[in-house]
C-alpha cells in the first residue's frame, strides 16, 4: 500500500507539470485566480505565521534538508543498484511533492500578467526618452546626496544598523499602496539570512523562500545596498516574481519611502540600472554622463563593487549559470539578462514624474 502511495505522488508530477504549463497559457486566468485571489492569502498565512521568529526558518530548513538529503543519498547509495525502481520511485515522490508545493505557494506568479500592462506603461522605450531620465535620476541623486552629507565627494553612510534598515523597509510600502493599491503589504516578515556567507559565495543578495514565503537578505552587504535589496525582497512577497518587476517595484518602494537615506538608495539605485543602459549603447555619452554624478555616489557604487569583487570565486559563474537556467525555465526567456528590462518600466514611469 505504501509503494502504491509513493508511486501515485511520483507520477503526479507529471499531470502536475502538464496544469502549470496548460495555465502559463492564460496569463489572464493567472493574474485574477492566482495572483490576486489565493496567492495573497497563503501569503498573509505564512508571513504571519513565521513573520515573528526572530531568525529564518526557511534557511533552517534549507538547511536540515540538505543535510538530511546528503545523509538519505549516503544510506541508500546501494539501492541505486539494488533497487534501483523503487530508489527513483523514492526520488521522485520528493521531488514531485517541492514541484508542486514551489507552484502552489509561489511559483504560478511567474505566469501572471506582465507589469507593464497592469500599469499601462509602455514595454519599450527610445534611447532619447532614456537619456532624459537619466538625467532626471542625476539631478534627484545629487540632489538627496548633498541633502545628507554636503559634500558631493563623500559616499554616505546609512546611520542604521542592518536590523534597522529592515524593519524600516515596510514603511516605504505603506507609501506607495497610495499610488499602487495592489501593493499594500501586511505581516512583515523580511528577515537576516542564516545562509549570508554561501549566498555571498555564490553572488546573490538576498532571496525570497518560495515555500515560507520569508524575504532573506544577505547580511553582508553593504547598508547602502540593504534598502533597496530588501523592498526588491518584498515585491516578490506581493506575487511580482520577475526580477525585473520586482527590481523596478523595489525602486518605487524605496523612492517614496519617508526616510532619506531610503530615497537615497532608491533614485540612485534607478540611476545605475539607467546608466548602465546607456554604457551599453553609448559607450562616450555614459562616461560624459558618469561625470555629471557626485563623486560621492560612485564611491558608494565602488562600494558595492568591491564588496563584491572581494568574494569572487571559480563557483560563482556557475551558481549564476545554474539560477539563469531556472529563470528561463519559468517563463523568462532571457534569464538573468532580463533584469535590464527593468530600465524600461524605470524609463516609461519615471517619463512624466517631476523629480
Amino acid at each position: 500500500m505504501l509503494k502504491n502511495k509513493k508511486l501515485i505522488i511520483a507520477l503526479s508530477i507529471i499531470p502536475a507539470f502538464l496544469i502549470v504549463k496548460l495555465l502559463a497559457m492564460f496569463p489572464e486566468f493567472i493574474e485574477t485566480y492566482y495572483s490576486n485571489g489565493l496567492y495573497p492569502i497563503l501569503s498573509k498565512l505564512f508571513r504571519y505565521s513565521l513573520g515573528w521568529i526572530p531568525f529564518s526558518f526557511g534557511d533552517f530548513v534549507y538547511t536540515f534538508s540538505i543535510i538530511y538529503i546528503i545523509r538519505w543519498l549516503f544510506i541508500n547509495r546501494k539501492r541505486v543498484i539494488k533497487d534501483f525502481k523503487n530508489w527513483l520511485i523514492d526520488v521522485f515522490s520528493a521531488v514531485s511533492i517541492i514541484y508542486i508545493a514551489f507552484h502552489l505557494f509561489w511559483g504560478l506568479n511567474y505566469y501572471r500578467l506582465p507589469l507593464h500592462k497592469n500599469l499601462n506603461l509602455a514595454a519599450s522605450y527610445s534611447t532619447e526618452t532614456l537619456i532624459s531620465v537619466t538625467h532626471k535620476l542625476i539631478n534627484k541623486s545629487n540632489a538627496i546626496h548633498l541633502q545628507i552629507v554636503k559634500n558631493d565627494s563623500i559616499k554616505v553612510d546609512f546611520p542604521y544598523s542592518k536590523s534597522e534598515i529592515l524593519k524600516k523597509v515596510p514603511e516605504g510600502y505603506l507609501s506607495l499602496k497610495n499610488i499602487f493599491p495592489n501593493l499594500e503589504y501586511n505581516g512583515k516578515s523580511i528577515k537576516k539570512s542564516l545562509l549570508s556567507l554561501p549566498l555571498t559565495y555564490m553572488g546573490f543578495s538576498g532571496y525570497l523562500n518560495p515555500l515560507t514565503n520569508e524575504a532573506q537578505a544577505n547580511s553582508l552587504i553593504p547598508s547602502f545596498k540593504i534598502a533597496t535589496t530588501a523592498s526588491h525582497e518584498v515585491a516578490h512577497q506581493l506575487g511580482y516574481a520577475a526580477e525585473n518587476e520586482a527590481n523596478f517595484i523595489g525602486c518605487l518602494a524605496a523612492t517614496n519611502h519617508g526616510d532619506i537615506y531610503f530615497k537615497y538608495s532608491g533614485y540612485t539605485f534607478g540611476l545605475r540600472h539607467c546608466l548602465h543602459e546607456i554604457y551599453r549603447r553609448d559607450p562616450d555619452l555614459y562616461f560624459k554622463l558618469k561625470e555629471t554624478v557626485n563623486k560621492g555616489i560612485l564611491k558608494n557604487y565602488k562600494e558595492v563593487r568591491e564588496f563584491w569583487d572581494s568574494y569572487k570565486n571559480p563557483f560563482e559563474p556557475i551558481f549564476h549559470e545554474t539560477y539563469n537556467t531556472y529563470l528561463q525555465a519559468n517563463s523568462q526567456k532571457d534569464g538573468m539578462k532580463s533584469y535590464s528590462y527593468v530600465v524600461a518600466l524605470l524609463v516609461n514611469y519615471f517619463e512624466d514624474k517631476t523629480l
